[in-house]
């Protein structure tokens, strides 16, 4: 633990071990002590720790120069990465913005989704629709369209006007009496209800996770779901913005999550595992039309951070994904994932307080109840999300635990987003040392006996 810090930390008055190095899936403390992220810290660090392909390319990168301001120069790096992207893109994404992390790459989104329509004249539009319980960054536009009111609840009076609508969240919400499919329809045409109520003539559109991440814990789209959202974005002429900012580059076993759904978005954001962790990156990914528009009108996409499209960064991220390609890790993803919800099964399936596994690739959640049967939530002031990130902790393993699943304070949830790289055995250690978790922290609160 490091005493008397001057770091403004996340959680003032706590303390944290200092980290030392990093391992393949583990991280090594200060004190010696060895944590299996099976997190990836927060789904960031999909090739594990100390990858020496991409120290290497990090490394070159700076023997020649770190960085240049994009203002005066491309750089190589970053043309290669693009062309990449581009080259493994949905159909008809041909351009990409490269900025520093995911909400940099949100906000990137919102703006140029903006522009887009004043590009055509069409002034009136400046409405965007989201749903509740996603989450797509931090920073004030991001927080807008985002559904997580813990996070955005005290910056209200600050904060663009949104609309939001019902999140995919079955395992809640899927009446008895329909099929998925049904029920995927009923909830996207809560879409076109709100554009209609807010008028098509002034909205810009729709931003979605494809799987939704941190806020509600790996929320799987029914399927059929985001084919009926891209027709009423179609419909009404608004643009689909998917936000892959956690589920994608192969987080849920394809490079874009939204290859899974068969849908084709008009903007992506994508970060996190672009990086791994290894350099902060994210990017902004719109369609040929947008980019068209822009080119065709004012020539001047009207927004820019310092450092975007950064040469050691998009060295890194290279490289990163390079690796995924070449060691076979997209599969990998699938195989391992299908193990770890074959294990999460096995081990609380029938566990009193568990009451849904859920997730794709090496993204999965496991809801917490205090019923199973019932699906009751247990007492928010419990917190039992803190508990058991305490004992996971001490029993050497990250996970991302969090609560207000259901509704902002209602519901917990734990989050696993593994790295790539992750071995049967890892799949193993996880789900045991989770379990012994998990069951300490509910004995904690009394809840389990």
């Amino acid at each position: 633990m490091h005493a008397g810090s001057h770091i403004l930390h996340r959680r003032i008055g706590g303390s944290l071990p200092v980290v030392a190095r990093g391992s393949g899936v583990y991280i090594i403390d200060r004190e010696g002590n060895s944590y299996l992220d099976a997190s990836g810290g927060a789904a960031v660090s999909c090739l594990g720790h100390s990858h020496p392909r991409i120290i290497k390319a990090i490394k070159d990168q700076v023997d020649c120069i770190a960085f240049a301001h994009t203002g005066s120069f491309t750089s190589e790096p970053a043309e290669s990465l693009a062309d990449h992207l581009i080259q493994r893109a949905p159909p008809g994404i041909n351009h990409v913005y490269f900025v520093s992390g995911g909400s940099e790459a949100v906000e990137s989104a919102l703006k140029i989704a903006r522009q887009y329509f004043l590009e055509k004249g069409q002034q009136q539009r400046s409405k965007f629709i989201a749903r509740r319980q996603s989450y797509h960054g931090n920073t004030l536009g991001a927080l807008a369209v985002g559904g997580n009111l813990w996070r955005k609840q005290q910056f209200e009076p600050i904060l663009i006007d949104s609309g939001h609508i019902s999140p995919c969240y079955a395992y809640r919400d899927k009446a008895p009496f329909e099929t998925a499919m049904e029920y995927g329809r009923r909830i996207a045409d809560e879409l076109d209800a709100k554009v209609r109520a807010l008028g098509p003539e002034n909205v810009i559109g729709f931003i979605a996770e494809p799987v939704v991440g941190a806020t509600a814990g790996a929320l799987v789209p029914v399927p059929g779901y985001f084919k009926r959202v891209r027709e009423i974005c179609d419909r009404h002429g608004i643009l689909l913005i998917l936000d892959e900012v956690m589920c994608g580059m192969g987080r849920t076993g394809s490079l874009f999550a939204c290859e899974q759904d068969n849908v084709v978005p008009d903007i992506i954001t994508i970060a996190k595992g672009l990086g791994a962790g290894y350099q902060p990156i994210g990017a902004m990914l719109c369609s040929a039309e947008i980019f068209a528009a822009i080119r065709d009108g004012s020539g001047f996409f009207q927004h820019g951070h310092t450092y975007m499209g950064h040469a050691t960064g998009c060295a890194a991220a290279l490289a990163v994904l390079e690796t995924i390609d070449e060691e076979g890790l997209l599969q990998n993803t699938l195989t391992m994932g299908a193990l770890l919800e074959s294990a999460l099964h096995e081990r609380f399936d029938n566990h009193p307080n568990i009451g849904d596994i859920r997730g794709r690739g090496l993204l999965r959640g496991l809801e917490i109840v205090a019923d199973r049967s019932t699906r009751e939530p247990l007492d928010p002031d419990l917190a039992i999300h803190h508990s058991i990130k305490r004992h996971s902790m001490k029993q050497g393993l990250m996970c991302y635990p969090s609560g207000g699943t259901i509704d902002g304070r209602r519901g917990n949830h734990i989050l696993l987003a593994p790295p790539f790289i992750l071995e049967e055995q890892h799949v193993m250690e996880i789900v045991s040392k989770l379990a012994d978790a998990v069951d300490s922290a509910l004995k904690d609160v009394g809840v389990l006996k």
